[in-house]
């Protein structure tokens, strides 16, 4: 009888646990400081959709060729890529929100100098100056999430942030065509002003004070390459973002507008048709991805989208129905959009509120940005030997071998020791994490 009454039983043990799950915690709210991120990244993602389109006929206005305008194009990307390291340096020494504001008016900058680039080799310098502040800003933007974001919403957020970027990115070149009218300089003022404004924004809704900036960068201990490298998520995150950059920003823009004209026989059109759906596809997929990532766990979402996207890229190279070429970039729009937002929680997971990140944040830029570049040039040199099939399969295949890198990998939603680091400690990294291939 004793023995009875001491253990409960169990309907009233479940009908408890169903009680005290129903009164959990509501979720954080987002913090201010990160909805003025949101709102800043709006204002630039529109402004450079407002320059994308007319950058390679701008170049072609000062009688270059067809390759030499290409580079125009690829010199941001590429000067990204190369001042990755230096500007993750940056923001551990001087902290997030200056690095931020620095990155900001160098963009402003150079896009007002590109607007008067007086000759071809002034628009490829000035075009490039733009990539080394466009690395410190998107580094910046993405320790600022770090460190803001609560561990419960770190999905959410990436996925909210994304979004923004997406939706401006597909009305910058809607609102660049109404502004045909006014000359090829007009996009690049404008998108300087759009810079200039996101800059002051943040300067007078996030100051220093509420981000203890400048004793955060001293305080706070900086993570080591080193350090993230000894887990199985970080590791697997650099060989995703390196796929997905080789795909969903690589081949995707540089091949779709060719293969629709060499398979379809179509124009623009049927190319702007696709790269839209796949847009909306990543749209569908973020307005609900991020949200799953902080309840499931990051790894089950950066799988299935790899996954996904993977097959549906090789689908895309080898069908001659234009109904399937839409719906397959419907769903790798998906596939990436599901994957993006557990790939960067994962990452801030990684660091933590308590680290400094800024070196770990670009190499993980970088992985992304050698996609972006060696997707185009490697895929493309497929295709002129081969067709556009296997171009496409080996961009799918490469998907699939990222989502067989993260496999093995401890997700770090489970790990609560993760965000328990003391500042001025080195992250416990557990022995199954070190076993992670």
């Amino acid at each position: 009888m004793a023995s009875s009454s001491s253990s409960p039983d169990p309907a009233a043990r479940r009908s408890s646990d169903r009680s005290s799950r129903s009164k959990s915690p509501a979720r954080t709210p987002v913090p201010r400081e990160i909805l003025v991120l949101i709102a800043a990244a709006f204002a630039i993602a529109v402004g450079y959709g407002l320059v994308a389109p007319v950058l390679p006929q701008y170049a072609s206005s000062f009688g270059v060729g067809v390759a030499a305008a290409s580079a125009v194009v690829s010199a941001f990307a590429f000067c990204r890529l190369m001042f990755a390291p230096a500007g993750g340096r940056i923001l551990d020494a001087i902290g997030e929100r200056r690095t931020y504001l620095i990155g900001l008016v160098i963009v402003t900058l150079s896009s007002f100098a590109t607007a008067f680039a007086g000759s071809y080799w002034q628009l490829l310098l000035f075009r490039g100056l733009g990539g080394l502040g466009s690395t410190m800003f998107t580094i910046s933007a993405m320790g600022l999430i770090v460190r803001l974001a609560p561990p419960d919403s770190r999905g959410r957020i990436s996925g909210m942030y994304a979004s923004t970027f997406l939706i401006g990115g597909i009305l910058g070149p809607v609102i660049g065509g109404l502004l045909a009218g006014f000359g090829m300089q007009a996009p690049f003022l404008i998108y300087g002003a759009a810079i200039l404004l996101a800059a002051g924004v943040v300067f007078w809704q996030i100051p220093p004070q509420s981000l203890q900036d400048r004793a955060a960068a001293k305080a706070q201990v900086r993570m080591s390459f080193r350090e993230a490298w000894q887990f199985g998520a970080y590791r697997a995150s650099l060989v995703s973002g390196f796929a997905n950059g080789w795909t969903s920003m690589g081949i995707r823009v540089a091949l779709i507008p060719l293969i629709a004209s060499a398979v379809f026989g179509a124009g623009p059109a049927l190319s702007g048709v696709a790269l839209t759906v796949f847009a909306a596809g990543s749209a569908v997929a973020l307005s609900f991805s991020g949200r799953i990532s902080d309840s499931v766990g990051r790894k089950p979402l950066v799988i299935s989208g790899l996954v996904l996207a993977g097959v549906m890229t090789a689908v895309i190279g080898f069908t001659d129905s234009v109904w399937i070429f839409a719906v397959a970039s419907f769903l790798s729009g998906v596939g990436s959009g599901t994957l993006n937002p557990g790939q960067q929680a994962a990452v801030a997971d990684v660091i933590g509120p308590q680290r400094s990140g800024g070196t770990v944040l670009s190499r993980f830029q970088m992985s992304q940005d050698a996609g972006q570049i060696l997707g185009p040039i490697l895929a493309g040199a497929l295709v002129d030997a081969a067709g556009f099939g296997p171009a496409f399969l080996v961009s799918g295949v490469l998907m699939g071998v990222a989502a067989l890198a993260w496999t093995p990998v401890m997700d770090t939603l489970k790990r609560p020791d993760v965000d328990a680091v003391p500042t001025g400690s080195v992250p416990r990294v557990s022995d199954e994490d070190r076993e992670d291939p």
